[in-house]
């Protein structure tokens, strides 16, 4: 490793590390700002009561006070504090159980849209305007087109009511199906259009056509040389649409019922859990900033030509 790109390395590791900084700071002060509190909606609650609840949490100390020590608490032991709602648990305990599930079916749908993507990408892009090409592009425009909640929707109608092949729930096994391909189908759709693109752009460089020139194999240059170098952009993609699905989609979690991460954000709002919403807000976001530093440090082993500057 030489000096320039251990330079490169250190300086994308702290701007990662002062943007988690900055959205803790304005996640932590943004929730302090919201009307109300917490333990404004515990029925028939004494305002003795509510005041005891506040000293419990640390909530009655000065703002700065509760900032430091919930930045402290970060920092030094990983610890987002206490459920506000769901007495006797930590916040991230909750969200390590969700992610159990959140990361199995994120993970299965990322890469599978990854592969998936990439070799549609390809071969919309080696069969250029033919038949084929204008259905895979008809097809991927129709799935980048359709929200999330709607194509959950019609999949659940389709294969748990009408056909009962599937579990409408997604507690089991089979019933985290239709919430995989749910969540796969939009990725797959967006990475092959952008795997078409980048490599029409590459199969039109120089080097490619001195590469034909020269006799070289058809099969090394768009292995060796075209889908290699078309990569890039889809690296730049992979890195924040993963993390957004490993987390995941709050909608399709909704909808099939899955015990994730996401549903969890979803109740920690309606419950008014504050030291919920701060640490999911702040686990997803820290996650998105890992996968595009990773992202980055990948540019150089997919093109060797990408200058660390």
């Amino acid at each position: 490793m030489n000096s320039k790109m251990a330079f490169y390395i250190l300086k994308r590791i702290l701007l990662a590390i002062l943007t988690i900084w900055i959205v803790i700071t304005v996640t932590f002060f943004v929730m302090h700002a919201v009307p109300g509190g917490p333990f404004v909606s515990e029925k028939a609650i004494s305002k003795e009561a509510q005041a005891a609840l506040e000293a419990k949490y640390g909530l009655d100390k000065p703002l700065l006070e509760q900032y430091t020590t919930y930045l402290s608490d970060i920092v030094t032991k990983f610890d987002f504090g206490p459920s506000l709602k769901q007495r006797g648990r930590q916040v991230i305990d909750i969200i390590l159980d969700g992610m159990k599930t959140s990361a199995k079916i994120g993970l299965i749908a990322a890469f599978s849209a990854a592969v998936l993507g990439i070799v549609l990408g390809s071969v919309a892009a080696l069969r250029r305007n033919t038949v084929l090409d204008k259905v895979i592009m008809v097809i991927t425009t129709a799935f980048v087109s359709m929200p999330s909640f709607i194509m959950g929707s019609f999949l659940l109608i389709i294969f748990s009511v009408r056909l009962g092949w599937l579990p409408a729930n997604g507690a089991s096994s089979a019933g985290l199906i239709l919430p995989i391909i749910t969540l796969a189908l939009y990725p797959v759709s967006y990475i092959t259009r952008l795997t078409r693109s980048s490599m029409l752009d590459v199969l039109g460089q120089d080097y490619i056509r001195t590469a034909r020139a020269k006799g070289v194999p058809g099969r090394r240059i768009i292995f060796g040389h075209a889908l290699k170098n078309s990569l890039i952009p889809v690296i730049t993609y992979f890195g924040p649409m993963l993390a957004f699905i490993v987390t995941g989609s709050m909608v399709v979690e909704q909808i099939f019922a899955v015990p994730g991460i996401g549903r969890q954000f979803v109740s920690s709002i309606t419950n008014r859990d504050y030291t919920m919403i701060m640490g999911t807000t702040i686990f997803l976001a820290s996650l998105i900033v890992i996968m595009n530093l990773i992202s980055d440090l990948l540019y150089k082993v997919v093109d060797p030509r990408i200058d660390y500057e």
